[in-house]
């Protein structure tokens, strides 16, 4: 874990509200601009907390770079056949590490609820966020995704994980 350092209220306010518009992306917005939250030398990873705390590189989903992201948006939205879903997620705990040198270093619990028509609404996946993230300019809105580790608790993974947590 990071030191404890000192952090102003709004570089904290700032990933929240990135992290949540992130999350607003995915449940709400168009699939295809989730790849903007992203850096182009990017990494996106969903991972068991197991091979986490391991050290094993296996994960789930794992995109480099931009091209990778936008990768899996097109295996969304064209490849792969599913029934539509609504995904709600929810984001407690966010806490910022660090910020050096225009790199914030954050963390987050996560739970995502997804919805099936004419099914009971069910927990998908639930765990925690560990991210880099870059700031691109000044101020709150030009923050950018570096890495994003969404490491999950269970080892178990439903199949129907199809779409980015």
């Amino acid at each position: 874990m990071a030191t404890k350092a000192k952090i102003d209220v709004e570089t904290r306010l700032a990933v929240e509200d990135f992290i949540y518009a992130y999350a607003d992306c995915l449940d709400h917005g168009d699939i295809e601009a989730w790849p903007d939250f992203f850096t182009e030398d990017c990494v996106y990873k969903l991972i068991s907390k197991e091979n986490y705390d391991l050290g094993l590189p296996l994960g789930t989903i794992f995109a480099e770079k931009r091209g990778g992201i936008e990768d899996r948006v097109t295996s969304v939205t064209h490849t792969t056949v599913y029934h539509q879903r609504a995904l709600t997620h929810l984001i407690t705990n966010t806490r910022v590490l660090s910020d050096k040198g225009g790199v914030i270093e954050m963390t987050a619990n996560y739970a995502v609820l997804e919805t099936l028509p004419n099914q009971y609404t069910r927990i998908l996946n639930s765990g925690r966020y560990l991210g880099r993230l870059v700031r691109q300019k000044d101020g709150p809105a030009c923050l950018r995704i570096k890495e994003l580790a969404c490491v999950f608790d269970s080892a178990l993974v439903p199949a129907s994980i199809i779409y980015p947590i």
